[in-house]
């Protein structure tokens, strides 16, 4: 029977087995005038076959011999071999053979899984290779209860594509079809992914679509057209999507975002600085994708998270209204805030935080501060209006892969301020309204680093090492010549291996663990913490470092959260109107960060006839009851 008639293909591109035998192979590639594919090694090897040259730039055939498992590369106009542009796994990394995947072998036991909203979730950042001390899929499939059962709701992967080296980051990835070889086989992805949904757990991947990594990109062998000369970009040349040719290009992305949500079950991506994703297309390249990924989920929910350092909120709009309808947004100004409360330093990029209670309330009831003001470290006015926008759709944290590792040594905010002040910084961020996002380890004090560390080449590592360097100058702090000679080298081995989390700390660091697990219990299992309805929370200052929240709850059933960064309060008199009980109750203590379990010296009653004393580095949580159930206390 004629090949060409049986033809079935899932994408555009790659290397895709047949339902009646041997593999197909289609590719975009418009620089070459001839292709073959090199059967290299496993079935059907060795082999060459050549492709037949189609419309619009592709290579594209079958191969009746090839099979999962066999092992190819292209070979152009009889020069150069290189993997697939899209290849599904690269078992000797970028620089090796392409091997055939068959994705159907994989039995998958989430039939029921729906999907995962936006609304109540709890989100863990974490990074595969330093998250076990195996580094593996497998092992980090392992800590997954865990996770579930301290309250973690949505796992958000740092980049998995494909990178040269032994270790990285995974923002330098070349291979954007293919889970790194170092965490394991693309099978290993999927099983973690399916034992996250029996968990309970979503799982967003991380996904890089503004840049390629320096080392390992074969791109401009099979099209120069892959980028583009229109705009600067950050971290080198950035993709072509609006420019001649684009067409394929954006095909390819939008095939690889439809690819993993598809092919391993994900419940969505979250977009690495999409301000560098530039395109004057009539449909920006991010809305598309937020489009395929709606559409390859086939009906179950999905989330699409944003970075987006000019906190542009177009990007979380609906598309209806004009915007590009992902779900949510990094709130870098949280951070920031939250650092310079935490720590007293407002340089670099802190410059225009001052971390006072006025910015925390504003950011509860606003989502962004800087929604068009100027911004003095960057000399021009920052963001666009957020006002209206539901809280789930800023996520909030005060640890990330980034922010840990700029402060120079890599150190955990734990070594950067008072027990008493992360506490209770800690409970605002976990009872507040937006999405908490916790980096792992987090949860109990790990003390390992999180530092920038990249495998290259001498030659790259040492141009890497020097534009880390440049790049901490910013922070006075971090200037001097001694913290100069103390920066840690990216492509030490040490510094990756010093990063891998030790799960033994949670024992031994408890009371930080019960801290979280107890707060993200109160946030899910109160009604008032959980309902996240917008305009429901007001605030006010009642002192220099001390603010309070109001969640307004139904039957005047509210909540008040006081959060005090500073030395103890006696508020004395208290005319502020939100610090009353409704009618006919009174305040109880509900939570307080001071429990003894924390490692805090305990909470007397705040309200009481000596009016208001609150504790300092302290946060504490209130609910109503009856006045007369108070009378008998």
């Amino acid at each position: 029977m004629n090949q060409k008639m049986n033809l079935k293909r899932r994408y555009p591109v790659g290397a895709e087995l047949q339902p009646n035998g041997g593999t197909h192979f289609r590719v975009w590639a418009p620089r070459p005038k001839k292709m073959e594919v090199l059967l290299e090694a496993g079935p059907g090897a060795p082999a060459t076959v050549q492709l037949k040259r189609q419309e619009d730039g592709y290579f594209a055939g079958p191969v009746p011999q090839a099979a999962e498992g066999t092992r190819y590369r292209f070979r152009l106009d009889d020069a150069g071999c290189f993997p697939d542009p899209a290849s599904r796994y690269q078992p000797d990394g970028p620089f090796g053979g392409s091997q055939v995947v068959d994705p159907s072998r994989f039995r998958w036991n989430d039939g029921g899984w729906q999907g995962v909203d936006l609304k109540g979730q709890v989100i863990y950042e974490m990074h595969i290779g330093t998250f076990t001390e195996e580094g593996t899929w497998q092992a980090a499939q392992r800590e997954l209860a865990e996770l579930a059962d301290c309250g973690i709701t949505l796992l958000e992967v740092m980049p998995v594509g494909d990178f040269p080296g032994r270790f990285g980051w995974g923002y330098d990835g070349v291979g954007m079809f293919a889970p790194v070889h170092l965490y394991g086989e693309p099978d290993d992805f999927r099983r973690f992914v399916d034992e996250a949904h029996r968990l309970g757990l979503g799982v967003i991947l991380d996904v890089v679509y503004n840049h390629f990594g320096p080392d390992g990109n074969h791109l401009n062998e099979f099209s120069p057209d892959y980028f583009s000369d229109k705009y600067e970009g950050e971290w080198g040349k950035p993709i072509n999507f609006d420019g001649e040719k684009a067409g394929p290009v954006r095909e390819f992305f939008l095939t690889n975002a439809a690819y993993w949500i598809d092919e391993f079950h994900l419940d969505g991506l979250r977009l690495d600085a999409t301000q560098a994703i530039f395109d004057a297309s009539p449909e920006h390249i991010v809305m598309a994708i937020g489009k395929c990924v709606r559409a390859s989920a086939r009906g179950r929910k999905t989330i699409l998270v944003a970075e987006n350092e000019p906190q542009h909120t177009k990007l979380v709009r609906p598309i209806e209204s004009g915007g590009y309808g992902l779900d949510a947004l990094w709130n870098d100004d949280f951070h920031h805030s939250a650092m310079v409360a935490m720590t007293g330093r407002n340089e670099a990029y802190y410059t225009d935080y001052l971390g006072k209670p006025q910015e925390f309330i504003s950011m509860v009831k606003y989502g962004y501060l800087y929604q068009g003001q100027r911004y003095k470290w960057q000399k021009k006015r920052r963001g666009i209006s957020g006002l209206g926008l539901a809280p789930e759709k800023f996520v909030t944290f005060i640890q990330n892969h980034d922010q840990i590792a700029n402060n120079g040594h890599g150190q955990r905010v734990q070594f950067l301020t008072s027990p008493g002040r992360l506490r209770a910084m800690t409970a605002l961020l976990l009872l507040a309204p937006g999405t908490p996002m916790l980096f792992q380890g987090q949860e109990f004090a790990s003390s390992s680093p999180f530092c920038y560390f990249a495998d290259h080449k001498s030659e790259l590592a040492r141009l890497v090492a020097e534009g880390r360097t440049k790049f901490l100058v910013q922070f006075r702090s971090q200037a001097t010549s001694e913290m100069q000679s103390r920066l840690t080298d990216p492509a030490d081995p040490s510094t990756f291996e010093r990063c891998k989390l030790d799960f033994s700390e949670r024992k031994r660091n408890r009371s930080t663990y019960d801290l979280h697990r107890d707060l993200l219990r109160l946030r899910r299992e109160d009604s008032v913490f959980a309902a996240q309805t917008p305009g429901s929370v007001d605030g006010a200052v009642l002192a220099g470092e001390c603010l309070l929240l109001r969640f307004f709850g139904t039957d005047d059933d509210d909540r008040l959260l006081l959060v005090n960064f500073g030395a103890d309060l006696h508020l004395d008199p208290a005319p502020e109107p939100l610090l009353a009980p409704p009618g006919g109750t009174a305040w109880q203590t509900l939570w307080s960060s001071e429990d003894p379990r924390y490692g805090g010296t305990g909470t007397p009653p705040l309200d009481s006839e000596d009016n208001w004393r609150i504790p300092g580095h302290a946060a504490v949580a209130l609910h109503p009851i009856s006045a007369e159930q108070e009378s008998h206390d």
